[in-house]
C-alpha cells in the first residue's frame, strides 16, 4: 500500500509543480498588464507605414488595421492588447532613395501617419512632445509621433530638415544602411570617420528644433561625434547591446558608458539577428552555403534557391527568445543603467520574429519575464515609457533654450 502510496505521489508531484509554474506565470502577466495602465508603453520604432504603402500602395481601406490583419505585425486590436500607450511611427523611405525623391517618398510617409490619425480618431491622436503623450494616453488614446529613419529624407538641406519638424517629425535618425553625404552608417564602408562639419551642424539644428537625435544605424564614430556635440539627449530607437551580440547595428559598451552624462536612451529592438548570437552564426551558415551554390551553378537560379532551401530544412534555424530580448536589457542596465533603457521593437520592418514577440500584442510578456528576474515595478515603468518621456523633456528644454540665443541655421551643404 506504501509503495503504491509512494508512486502515486510520484506522478501527481509534477502536474503540480506544473500548476504552480502556470499561476506563477499568470500572476506575473497580470502584473505586467496593471503596469502598462499606470504609464505609456512609448515603443521607438513601427514600420506599420511603410507596410502599409508595400502592400496597400498606401491606402488604408485596403489594409484596415481596424479589422485584424494577419499579413502584417500591427492592428488596433493588438495594440490595445499589447497595452501600447505610445508609438513612433517610422516614415522610412530606402537608403537608395535620393534628392527629391526621397524628400517626395517621406512626405507621403508622413502623410500615411497623418491619414491614420485622421480615420481612427478614437484610438490614434498626434503627439508632438512628451505633455501630449501622457494627455493622449490618459484619455485612452495612443500617442502617435512620426520618426524620420535616414539623414537622406532631408537632401542635405537644413531647411528641409525644419519643415519635416514642422510636419511633426519628432526624431531623425541620422543615416540608414547607407552613409549619407554628411555621416558615417555603420552598414556601409566609413567615409568620413563620423560626422562632417555639416552632420554636425544637422545635430545642433536637431537640438534647436527639439527633434530628438537618433543614432540607430549610425557607426560607433557617428555616435561619438553626435554625442560631442549634441546639447540634448540622443535616442538609439531601435538598437540592441553589442557586448552581448557583436553586430554592427548594436551599441558598443564604451557609448553605454557615455548616455549618462548624455541623457539618452538605448530602446532595445527585437530582431532577431540583432538579439541572438546563434541566429546570427546560423544566418552566416546559411549565407556560405548559398555562395557555395552559386559558385556550382552559376548561372541557374532554381538550382540555387532549391539548394538553400533543402540545406534549411536539413539546418532548422534558431529562434531568438523573450529571454535573449531581456538579456540584453539586463546588459543595458547594468552598464548604462536603468535611467536609459527602453523598447523599439521594429515591428512590420522585420521578417522573421523572437519566439514571444511575434507583434505589437506581446509586449506584456516581456514585461512579465522582467518582472519574473526581479525588476521593480518603478523601474519597468521607467523602461517602458518614463525614461523616452524624460529624454524629449530635456530635448524640449533644450530646444527653447537655444531659440532664445539664436535663429535657425543658414548654413548650405557644400559639395566638394
Amino acid at each position: 500500500m506504501l509503495k503504491k502510496l509512494t508512486l502515486a505521489v510520484l506522478v501527481l508531484l509534477p502536474m503540480t509543480t506544473l500548476h504552480s509554474q502556470q499561476s506563477a506565470d499568470s500572476a506575473l502577466l497580470q502584473r505586467a498588464r496593471a503596469l502598462h495602465k499606470q504609464v505609456p508603453l512609448i515603443d521607438g520604432h513601427n514600420d506599420y507605414p511603410w507596410a502599409l504603402r508595400e502592400k496597400a500602395q498606401r491606402d488604408l481601406e485596403k489594409l484596415d488595421i481596424s479589422k485584424p490583419q494577419p499579413s502584417i505585425m500591427t492592428d488596433i486590436a493588438r495594440l490595445r492588447a499589447g497595452g501600447v500607450g505610445g508609438q513612433f511611427w517610422s516614415v522610412y523611405v530606402p537608403a537608395d532613395l535620393a534628392g527629391q525623391t526621397a524628400v517626395t517618398a517621406t512626405m507621403e510617409e508622413i502623410d500615411t501617419v497623418h491619414q491614420m490619425v485622421r480615420r481612427y480618431p478614437d484610438t490614434f491622436e498626434l503627439a508632438l512632445t512628451a505633455d501630449d503623450a501622457e494627455r493622449i494616453f490618459k484619455n485612452g488614446r495612443i500617442a502617435s509621433f512620426i520618426g524620420m529613419e535616414g539623414g537622406h529624407s532631408i537632401d542635405k538641406s537644413l531647411a528641409a530638415l525644419r519643415m519635416f519638424h514642422r510636419l511633426g517629425a519628432r526624431y531623425m535618425t541620422l543615416t540608414h544602411s547607407k552613409n549619407v553625404p554628411w555621416a558615417d552608417s555603420a552598414t556601409d564602408e566609413p567615409q568620413l570617420g563620423g560626422l562632417s562639419p555639416f552632420g554636425e551642424e544637422v545635430v545642433r539644428e536637431m537640438n534647436w528644433l527639439g527633434m530628438l537625435v537618433d543614432l540607430s544605424h549610425v557607426s560607433p564614430d557617428t555616435m561619438e561625434d553626435a554625442i560631442r556635440v549634441s546639447q540634448a539627449p540622443v535616442i538609439f530607437s531601435h538598437s540592441s547591446a553589442r557586448a552581448v551580440n557583436d553586430v554592427p547595428r548594436n551599441v558598443p559598451d564604451n557609448i553605454l558608458r557615455s548616455l549618462p552624462k548624455n541623457g539618452g536612451i538605448v530602446m532595445v529592438t527585437f530582431v532577431p539577428g540583432f538579439l541572438s548570437p546563434k541566429v546570427v552564426a546560423w544566418n552566416k551558415l546559411q549565407t556560405a552555403e548559398q555562395d557555395r551554390l552559386k559558385k556550382r551553378h552559376p548561372n541557374d537560379d532554381a538550382a540555387v534557391k532549391s539548394g538553400v532551401e533543402a540545406w534549411t530544412r536539413a539546418n532548422p534555424a534558431p529562434r531568438a527568445t523573450i529571454a535573449d530580448a531581456a538579456g540584453h536589457i539586463d546588459h543595458l542596465r547594468r552598464v548604462a543603467g536603468i535611467d536609459h533603457v527602453g523598447l523599439g521593437g521594429d515591428f512590420d520592418g522585420i521578417e522573421t520574429v523572437v519566439q514571444g514577440l511575434e507583434d505589437v500584442s506581446t509586449y506584456p510578456a516581456l514585461t512579465a519575464e522582467l518582472l519574473r528576474r526581479g525588476y521593480k515595478d518603478e523601474d519597468v515603468k521607467k523602461i517602458l515609457g518614463l525614461n523616452i518621456l524624460r529624454v524629449m523633456r530635456e530635448a524640449e528644454k533644450v530646444s527653447k533654450r537655444l531659440q532664445a540665443e539664436r535663429g535657425p541655421s543658414t548654413l548650405l551643404f557644400a559639395e566638394k
